[in-house]
């Protein structure tokens, strides 16, 4: 029961980090605060959830059991390690292709 209970708020977390990613992605304003929300949303929902479905799964100790669980563990880590990866390369090569950050209107005004 407590172990269902540790589940349903890992997954519930992780899905509100995807809904928070899915919120930032519509609602900032430029190319590099997009990437971060979309980067850092998906990495920490993806590792919440996989947390959620990794103890779920444990709840019945058998070996297939451990076995599911280890491939869990494999694609948390492959998601921890291409995620921040690829979210940076895309940062560059939008940072070398010249899109500019954006600046609020205040600060504009004020380099005039």
């Amino acid at each position: 029961m407590i172990i269902n209970t540790i589940c349903i708020f890992l997954v519930s977390c992780g899905l509100i980090f995807f809904i928070g990613g899915a919120v930032g992605i519509i609602r900032f304003p430029d190319f590099y605060t997009r990437m971060h929300a979309a980067g850092k949303g998906d990495t920490c929902s993806m590792i919440l959830i996989l947390t959620g479905l990794s103890l779920y799964i444990l709840h019945e100790p058998t070996t297939a059991n451990f076995l599911v669980v280890g491939k869990i563990l494999f694609i948390a880590l492959f998601i921890m390690s291409t995620s921040p990866t690829s979210t940076h390369a895309l940062i560059k090569a939008g940072f070398e292709e010249g899109i500019k950050m954006w600046k609020r209107e205040d600060e504009k005004e004020g380099q005039e």
